[in-house]
Order: structure tokens, then C-alpha cells, then sequence
């Protein structure tokens, strides 16, 4: 660049270029790279910044086809957006009261059932997925349930597991435990299954959390539903089963390529995607909030781990895309 380094170092006026893009894969370490390299120029050379120099590339992730059609995406967000869109096309959501639900409707539903399952993904693996997600729909995790409606509760509970469940998987029975929580219990193949949600993660913020999302998605789950969809019937017991079936029609016909790094693509790839000026997307680097970005940097990239443990604790349940 010709700039020197370091804040007492630093010329402006040597600069060669005033367009420096930075440029790392698409996926999760490319993120961490980016990060890395946005911290340098902020520390070292911030009028780089200052003088609107300084871009990031916006190379894809995905590449999916259908056909002759060919279309690159950004990440996992992006295609994740794209499949959603193709799945929910001349799709319809059939509730238990026969209510159908379509088209804007049912992508805004699908959407909400996204938000549920990336709550529901923060929870410790050792809370199954299932079990979690039918009690979150029953009212076990809402902040004005009154104590002794607990047992009843737990009760729907169990009756959602046996109608999610095989019928010689069948059997749930759900109690109370002296923690105030919910213990789920059948006879299978003679043994006793044992499944807790202790007191503890029924108070949890991600129960608090996951509660929020489930209360605009109870109507639609109170019995098992139907997703309509050429011809084809899938049956839905709940948000992950929506958001499961409709990402999988949503994939049916593609043909997809997922890129690693930048070093994946062919030149005529890079130059279409990532490289030609009159195509390419550029993310321009700016500062808009200066005592802000330093206490961002100073937490999150500092050499004092404490502000960045209490950072991620406080901050934990309201992260929305983790690791895309």
C-alpha cells in the first residue's frame, strides 16, 4: 500500500490505491479471517477507513441450478432464503380445522418456524430437539403460567409426543418434579424412558425466548397439519416439521455446489461472481460510530478476556445468525 504502519507511521498521502477489497471465503473461517483483517485496519491504518478505501467482496457460497437457470448465493442465510422461496411456491399449509394457509401467509409462518429453530438450537444438546419443541407449544416455557397449571402441562405434553410418536412408540406420561419442572416417561420394548426438563431451563432465558417465537406458531400446530405440495401430502407436528419439509421441496431439482474457499472456483467463476466491476457486490467499510466501534474491538478483540465473556453471555439469546 505504501502507507508505513501504525497510527504515528501512517501517511495517507503515500496510499497507491483507493480501492483495497478484502476477499475470504464465504463460510464461517472466512468470516474469522475477515474479522482479523478489519481489526488491523481499524488499529493500524484507520484513515484508510476514514477515507471510504476500504471494501469487502461479497463472493458466494452456493451455487445452485435448475435447469438452464443458474444462480449464486452469499451464504447459508441466502440459500436457505432461495430454498424456502422454491419450496413454499404451490405449497399450502392444511391446519388440522381445515384452514389453508398460502403463499405470503405460509412464507411468514415458515419464517417464524426459521427464528424458532435457531432457539431451539441453542439449548444444551442433552434436551431432545423434539421434546423441547412440543412443550414450547403446550406452554411449558411461558412466563405467566401459573404454577398449578403445571400438571396439565405436562399432560399435553405427553399427548403431543404420542401423536408425533409411532403407535408402538406411544405411552408418554408426564408429572411434575419437586424443582417444578416436567418429567416425560413410556414403556418401550419393556424399559422405562426417562426424559427431564428440570426447573431450571423451564425458567431459562432460552426458554423465555423460545416461548416467544412458539406463541405466534400455537394456532397453526394445535393438531397435526398437512403440507400440501403437488400432490403430495406430508404430515406436520410442529415448526422444525414445516421448516424440514419445505426446505427439502425447496431442494428437489437443484443441482448444488458448495465452495469452500475462493480457490474452488474456476477463473470464469471468480471473475462472473466475485471479480468484474460491472457485476460484483462491494460492502464499503465505514465508521459511523467511533466510541462504539472501539469498545467493539476493545471487548471483542482486546487482549482482556473478561469483557468478552460477559459480552457473549449478555448478548447469547439475542444472536440471530451464529456461524452462517
Amino acid at each position: 500500500l505504501g502507507t508505513g504502519i501504525g497510527r504515528d507511521d501512517f501517511n495517507a498521502d503515500k496510499l497507491r490505491y483507493h480501492k483495497i477489497i478484502l476477499m475470504a471465503d464465504a463460510d464461517v473461517d472466512g468470516a474469522h479471517i475477515r474479522t482479523l483483517l478489519l481489526t488491523f485496519f481499524y488499529r493500524q491504518m484507520p484513515q484508510i477507513i476514514d477515507g471510504g478505501f476500504l471494501y469487502i467482496a461479497q463472493p458466494p457460497l452456493y451455487k445452485v441450478a435448475r435447469g438452464k437457470s443458474e444462480v449464486y448465493l452469499k451464504d447459508q442465510a441466502a440459500f436457505e432464503d432461495y430454498l424456502i422461496q422454491q419450496g413454499t411456491e404451490g405449497a399450502v399449509l392444511r391446519l388440522g380445522d381445515g384452514t389453508e394457509i398460502a403463499g405470503a401467509d405460509l412464507a411468514r409462518v415458515v419464517e417464524g418456524a426459521r427464528s424458532f429453530r435457531r432457539v431451539l438450537d441453542a439449548f444444551p444438546t442433552h434436551y431432545p430437539r423434539g421434546i423441547l419443541e412440543q412443550a414450547a407449544l403446550s406452554g411449558a416455557f411461558d412466563a405467566g403460567r401459573a404454577d398449578g397449571d403445571l400438571q396439565l402441562v405436562a399432560n399435553t405434553v405427553a399427548q403431543r409426543l404420542d401423536a408425533v410418536a409411532l403407535e408402538y412408540e406411544k405411552g408418554w406420561s408426564g408429572r411434575i418434579t419437586q424443582d417444578h419442572g416436567i418429567r416425560l416417561s413410556r414403556i418401550l420394548r419393556g424399559v422405562e424412558e426417562l426424559r427431564t426438563l428440570d426447573g431450571a431451563v423451564l425458567r431459562s432465558g432460552e426458554a423465555r425466548k423460545l416461548s416467544q417465537f412458539a406463541g405466534g406458531l400455537k394456532e397453526h400446530f394445535t393438531t397435526e397439519a398437512q403440507l400440501v405440495r403437488k400432490d403430495r401430502e406430508l404430515p406436520i407436528h410442529g415448526p422444525t416439521d414445516l421448516l424440514k419439509a419445505i426446505l427439502t421441496e425447496g431442494e428437489k431439482g437443484l443441482s448444488l455446489q458448495r465452495y469452500k474457499g475462493l480457490g474452488e472456483m474456476n477463473p470464469e467463476q471468480l471473475w462472473e461472481t466475485t471479480l468484474d466491476p460491472d457485476a460484483r457486490t462491494l460492502l464499503q467499510v465505514r465508521v459511523d460510530d467511533v466510541a462504539e466501534a472501539d469498545d467493539v474491538f476493545t471487548k471483542l478483540m482486546g487482549d482482556v478476556v473478561e469483557p468478552r465473556r460477559e459480552f457473549i453471555q449478555q448478548n447469547a439469546l439475542n444472536v440471530e445468525n451464529l456461524d452462517f
